[in-house]
């Protein structure tokens, strides 16, 4: 059984864990991806780099913490938005999921941008990394079977995909426990690309050329989603 010594211990470190995220974080938004190391982080916080080692082996950990960290506000966000419409279709819910995920990306585009347009390959395994994303993959992809159970929506004809992408496919479907058939998994990849895309080239501002506002734009695309799932498109309330 721990001593109230280790506790105190304990908690000092969690705390200046958290000290060295929240540092780390500042320096993202604040300058960039490449400010943030291991010695920026610890000169920040008026400590020596080597301390830092006492909390997190090296840069690609404290990246691996701070990417899951994101992906768990973003996620929380997913699922408030969700358990708000609770008593509504699985479509509404899913409407109001991308919108939420829309107004975190919009007030975050540093982290959005560190966790999906410039991802970090990882070498542990079973990082908590990739847990957070599967968590986060798993809102989106539970209202998708929640729709299709309900009401089965168009789906493509296998015999017109290219085969690599049917073989790619099956497996997708196979590592997440055979949730939907093959065909209906295509239709969720494209929305999800779909809509992935836009939201990238809204945070990296790439479509100022054009648009200064946005949402009616981002609407419109979830009105063309939903309608593909045989939905019905609301407006936001």
């Amino acid at each position: 059984m721990a001593t109230r010594s280790d506790q105190r211990k304990q908690r000092l470190r969690q705390a200046t864990m958290d000290e060295i995220r929240t540092t780390a974080r500042r320096l993202l938004v604040e300058r960039g991806a490449n400010a943030v190391t291991i010695n920026a982080v610890a000169r920040d916080m008026g400590l020596s780099g080597p301390a830092l080692y006492h909390y997190y082996a090296g840069h690609e950990e404290l990246v691996e913490a701070l990417v899951a960290q994101f992906y768990g506000e973003l996620t929380s966000a997913l699922i408030q938005a969700r358990d708000q419409r609770a008593s509504e279709t699985p479509v509404a819910r899913l409407l109001e999921v991308c919108r939420a995920m829309r107004t975190w990306v919009v007030a975050h585009p540093a982290e959005f941008n560190w966790i999906f347009t410039k991802p970090v390959p990882s070498t542990l395994d079973d990082s908590e990394r990739e847990r957070a994303g599967a968590r986060f993959e798993g809102v989106f992809l539970d209202l998708f079977v929640q729709i299709w159970r309900e009401a089965p929506f168009p789906v493509p004809e296998l015999e017109g995909l290219d085969a690599s992408v049917r073989e790619q496919l099956a497996v997708y479907v196979a590592e997440r426990g055979d949730c939907l058939p093959v065909a209906a998994a295509h239709v969720f990849l494209t929305c999800w690309t779909r809509l992935y895309g836009l939201l990238c080239m809204e945070a990296l501002g790439q479509l100022d050329f054009a648009f200064t506002d946005v949402e009616p734009v981002f609407e419109q695309t979830l009105r063309e989603i939903v309608e593909g799932l045989n939905g019905e498109y609301a407006p936001p309330r």
